[in-house]
């Protein structure tokens, strides 16, 4: 990797696989995510679960997590979760110092001794399990059993558990329905959008002290976006040997070609990421690319070159303030002076009334995007679409709303049904249908309220009909993030 670090002006690799929490991505929910960990860690809010497919960044955002979590917070973090029931005690015993003796039901009663310990002292205990998923039954009941303990008032452990989608089969079994049900919070960290993928491969690029203007062509991101599928380990596999395609041409730009090359590569066509790499093989994969990609790229640039290599980068400039904003802000001026200095009391009254007019939240294609599904004659639907396009036009990035499901089936007459029943459970005027892209069609995601803050969407999560809790896992979505997705 250090071969082409001087060549782009960067500090340090940008594609590393290994998690490095200087460069988390806070995009695709991220960033709400997070927080939501943070406010469910601090707030006594019992068992968490985090799932996702391999290489979808659970375990940088388990790292994140630890970091970030306020100092009177003890973590302890398991890596080997596939422990036996009174393994895992005696573990969480070790990381705080502990000898717990054999017999479980002492063990159990000394941990909950020194956690009311460190209770009394301000202190608190958050558990995070990495590849959860890997958990026998028994073992996870034992986590449920470590969740009830408490003090009189609060919750002495808080558990946060790390996996991949079998996580959400294995809890779904009838045998551990007292763990599912101690479970109040669920969230999923889904493959990033294509132009989430360009999103992130530039701000990595940032992160490792690039500075100039964006390495990686919209084909190139493109091409990187469909083979990783958005897995972000995949990703990163293939930007760093498309980094190294292009030094290895000379060119400061990446281009598709330079992209197709590392796909290639990499046999990522092969069959669907998903199920074809897994954590060992993609690992294997990182480590070989310096020396598999040479051969690869010099074949196939010598019978193919690319022509027109961009020039090396200058320095990114900042960003100056637009001619159009300039002229405006001094015509404005220029009027106000001119009433000022002709006294005309009525047009400085007309003057000092006048707003500038807000920042439209919507692009234009995105405003597209919401009239572009038809909400077929439905008339529940028609008017939470248009509830949906003021709420997407007003409200802040950083406010947010609760995501109740997203689904493939974009049928109106589908969704009306929904929205029938769902007045019988919620006010209406707060539901809200976001249409998206999909690889059908459209797809929608159905939202619920808006929120300031994610503390006050999760504590409106847990106040939503029980029924809604447990089919849909609701999860807290900034605002930012949902017209980014559309």
């Amino acid at each position: 990797m250090a071969l082409y670090l001087e060549h782009f002006g960067l500090n340090e690799p940008p594609f590393r696989i290994t998690p490095h929490t200087d460069f988390f991505f806070d995009g695709a929910d991220r960033g709400a995510t997070l927080e939501a960990l943070i406010y469910a860690v601090t707030h006594d809010e019992g068992i968490v679960k985090v799932s996702g497919e391999v290489g979808s960044g659970k375990t940088m955002l388990c790292r994140v997590l630890m970091e970030r979590l306020p100092a009177e917070v003890t973590t302890i973090y398991l890596a080997t979760p596939s422990l036996a029931r009174d393994e895992i005690l005696h573990a969480l015993g070790d990381e705080l110092g502990l000898a717990l003796p054999e017999r479980r039901s002492v063990a159990l009663r000394e941990l909950q001794e020194h956690l009311i310990r460190l209770y009394g002292e301000g202190r608190r205990v958050v558990v995070l399990i990495d590849e959860a998923h890997v958990m026998p039954d028994d073992t996870l009941e034992q986590v449920r059993l470590l969740s009830n303990l408490e003090s009189s008032r609060h919750k002495l452990l808080q558990i946060v558990l790390f996996g991949q989608p079998e996580l959400d089969a294995t809890i779904a079994k009838p045998t551990l329905r007292q763990l599912r049900d101690r479970i109040t919070h669920s969230f999923r960290m889904r493959p990033l959008a294509s132009a989430e993928v360009a999103t992130y491969l530039g701000f990595r690029m940032r992160a490792a002290g690039y500075r100039g203007p964006d390495v990686f062509a919209p084909r190139a991101s493109a091409r990187i976006a469909r083979a990783s599928e958005g897995l972000t380990r995949s990703i990163n596999i293939l930007a760093d040997k498309a980094l190294l395609a292009a030094y290895s041409q000379g060119s400061h730009a990446v281009t598709e070609r330079h992209a197709k090359a590392a796909v290639a590569d990499s046999d990522f066509t092969a069959e669907p990421l998903s199920r074809r790499m897994r954590p060992a093989a993609l690992i294997g994969a990182g480590l070989a690319a310096g020396a598999l990609i040479t051969a690869a790229i010099y074949g196939w640039f010598a019978t193919a070159p690319e022509p027109g290599v961009a020039a090396a980068p200058p320095a990114a400039k900042p960003a100056s303030r637009p001619a159009a904003a300039k002229s405006t802000a001094a015509n404005a001026t220029a009027e106000l002076e001119a009433a000022l200095d002709s006294e005309d009391e009525e047009a400085l009254a007309e003057l000092e009334a006048q707003e500038p007019a807000p920042e439209p939240r919507l692009t234009t294609a995105q405003k597209r995007r919401l009239q572009s599904y038809s909400p077929g004659g439905q008339k529940l639907l028609a008017e939470r679409l248009a509830a949906t396009g003021e709420l997407l036009e007003s409200a802040p990035d950083n406010a947010y709303s609760i995501e109740l499901f997203v689904t493939d089936n974009p049928d109106p007459a589908r969704i009306e049904r929904f929205l029938l029943r769902a007045r019988e459970l919620v006010p209406l005027s707060e539901v809200f249908v976001i249409p998206m892209p999909g690889a059908g069609g459209a797809r929608l995601r159905v939202m619920f309220g808006t929120f300031q803050s994610v503390g006050e969407a999760l504590d409106a999560g847990r106040r939503l009909p029980p029924k809604y809790q447990r089919a849909f896992h609701p999860a807290p979505r900034s605002l930012g993030e949902l017209r980014k997705q559309m």
